[in-house]
């Protein structure tokens, strides 16, 4: 057996550069590239190889550890994870500030790869710079912290534990049913030894996206459940995306005339103009589609998780009403005792529509339908119009990047108040052209997002939509994207604080409190950021504008610029879309407040109607 001696971070990158991705029949690298910040944990042996290898896995400097591990979980979601990122850091702090991106790949069921420096293995110099020393556990290390928010974690002892280790954190990220991020730990002593490789570790190997077929029976089941409803409907959700499943979708809903919404994760699944398209449902969503939702009596869900702002915390269906789950998550596909069909959604959906040769939703039923679909135009027409008041809306905004887009961009944005207001006021243009970071409803994942995002796609431009509260979170990828070359064009949309929660504050009987720049503790509450100054101080085009006619103008500019451009615009503070479905939250059963408790009352009665079981 011919072998290589390496040491094992020169055998992890190796390894990392052998692996290779089908897409669409053409082969090109699973790991297109990795994110990283050097220091003493990672620089003198992962970092002198991919010195080594730069031109096979290119490097990009990022500005936070956070910030890296949020672009390379957008990366992955813009490239329907079938291309994964790496992201290292050193020990310490640089490790501990990947947990949240991990936490938000874990939850959205995305690939990537973190690797951090750890302790010395033999601890002879312990305790080490950084090291946080647990003396009943001398075992354990901030990493440890990745167990909760991770898919595969390991800790390298060993060098020939590379041989075993990588390969299965490959396979975990890579499958269909348990995807999710992988942490590997390399201790800094053993990340230096050398081990005798085998040749065969490294050469080639070309992963394609596998396709679980469904069982039978469970096909069989559903088709019956179908062919017995009167009043159908299909919920989309992200699993239509990473199964590439769009096609499937939308000859499933025209040929048998079934309603289709889409939650936020599988919005752009069909165009907003496709014929059954009925519009986003959910606490985020339109309540003409949450209407026809709550008057089915079967739901398909396809390729969602039924989170509580999918569902309105589980009051949005009827009692009654069944649930067919089409999921390669066993765990997903069993929730409240739907009749599960444990497989991928595209050939799911395809054997599906063979099996159901000949029916369709009665006419009446898709009628019903459209006019939601018209509810929801007419809504979207009357939220993005001008109104002619001094301030823009979210909605407005969101209106004009709309008007400015086309079939080829991209729009991005996480939490906040913009995740309702794109649910609902985009109508998608291109398919896979969205992403709304609303599983981990994390501030911060919009600049950095949008910076993985500009890496992974190849045509169109993307735009990203950012409050000021997230900006003034985690906005150092600005200039990181700067850096890179990489362009996006982000929105600032400034409203004076953390306005959406106070929205929630008030809305269960609170008081304004904390949230807003007006009201929060300090001498400083007059002092505003100026984001424009700020953001071309980061090497951004930047352009503050005040009414929509400016909005446009500088939208459009933004697409001659040859680098990202910033464009700053003051919103109004509580002009919200707002919708009807109940969300369930914590209301103290006791309060001195009188519209507090008037709001656990009313959720108290909400409550009645939620849907039992799990």
């Amino acid at each position: 057996m011919k072998t290589l001696r390496l040491t094992a971070a020169d055998a992890l990158v190796r390894f990392l550069i052998a692996q290779r991705s089908v897409i669409d029949g053409e082969e090109v690298p699973l790991f297109p590239g990795a994110f990283a910040i050097f220091g003493h944990g990672n620089v003198t042996s992962l970092g002198h190889s991919l010195e080594m290898h730069q031109d096979a896995l290119p490097v990009w400097r990022g500005q936070s550890e956070e910030g890296m591990g949020l672009a390379a979980a957008a990366f992955a979601k813009a490239s329907r994870r079938r291309q994964i990122m790496m992201c290292t850091s050193s020990i310490g702090p640089g490790a501990t500030n990947m947990v949240t991106a991990a936490g938000v790949a874990m939850v959205n069921r995305l690939p990537v790869l973190f690797v951090s420096g750890d302790a010395f293995n033999s601890r002879l110099p312990d305790p080490v710079l950084q090291q946080v020393e647990h003396f009943g556990s001398p075992g354990t290390t901030v990493n440890d912290a990745f167990r909760p928010v991770v898919r595969y974690w390991d800790r390298i002892t060993h060098p020939a534990q590379i041989l075993s280790s990588l390969p299965a954190a490959v396979d975990m990220m890579l499958d269909v049913a348990d995807c999710g991020p992988a942490f590997i730990g390399l201790p800094q002593d053993v990340a230096a030894q050398a081990y005798d490789y085998p040749e065969a570790f490294f050469e080639p190997r070309a992963h394609t996206l596998v396709r679980p077929r469904a069982a039978r029976d469970q096909l069989a089941a559903a088709v019956d459940a179908i062919r017995a409803a009167r009043r159908p409907v299909i919920i989309a959700g992200g699993g239509v995306h990473y199964s590439v499943a769009e096609p499937e979708l939308d000859a499933f809903a025209r040929r048998h005339g079934v309603p289709v919404v889409e939650t936020v994760a599988g919005k752009s699944s069909l165009l907003a103009d496709h014929p059954q398209y009925v519009g986003p449902l959910g606490v985020t969503g339109a309540d003409a589609a949450n209407a026809v939702v709550a008057e089915a009596d079967l739901v398909v869900a396809v390729g969602t998780r039924l989170q509580d702002f999918t569902t309105g915390s589980w009051t949005l269906f009827a009692p009654d009403t069944r649930i067919v789950t089409l999921n390669t998550s066993r765990p997903d596909a069993t929730k409240h005792f739907s009749l599960p069909v444990v497989g991928d959604a595209r050939e799911s959906l395809a054997e599906l529509s063979a099996q159901l040769d000949g029916w369709s939703a009665a006419q009446d039923w898709r009628a019903r339908g459209d006019e939601a679909r018209e509810a929801l135009l007419r809504l979207v027409a009357d939220r993005t119009g001008d109104h002619g008041t001094s301030q823009l809306s979210y909605a407005q905004v969101v209106g004009a990047v709309h008007a400015e887009a086309t079939a080829q961009d991209y729009v991005l944005t996480a939490a906040g108040g913009l995740p309702g207001e794109l649910n609902v006021n985009w109508l998608s243009k291109g398919i896979g052209t969205f992403d709304c970071e609303y599983g981990f409803s994390c501030m911060g994942y919009e600049i950095a997002g949008a910076w993985g995002a500009a890496m992974a796609r190849t045509q169109g431009e993307v735009f990203a939509l950012v409050g000021d509260g997230s900006y003034l979170m985690l906005n150092s990828d600005i200039y990181a994207s700067v850096l890179s070359g990489h362009k996006f064009v982000l929105v600032v949309c400034d409203n004076g604080g953390f306005a959406v929660i106070e929205r929630l504050q008030r809305g269960k009987g609170g008081r304004s409190y904390n949230n807003m720049l007006r009201d929060s503790r300090g001498s400083g509450a007059a002092v505003r950021v100026d984001f424009a100054a700020h953001s071309a101080a980061l090497g951004a085009h930047t352009e503050r504008v005040h009414d929509l006619d400016a909005l446009h103008r500088a939208l459009a500019d933004a697409r001659t610029h040859d680098r990202t451009s910033v464009i700053v615009v003051d919103v109004a503070e509580s002009d919200w879309t707002d919708g009807s479905l109940f969300w369930q939250v914590g209301i103290p059963e006791v309060s001195d407040l009188a519209d507090v408790v008037e709001a656990g009352r009313s959720a108290n009665e909400a409550l009645g109607r939620q849907r039992r079981g799990y």
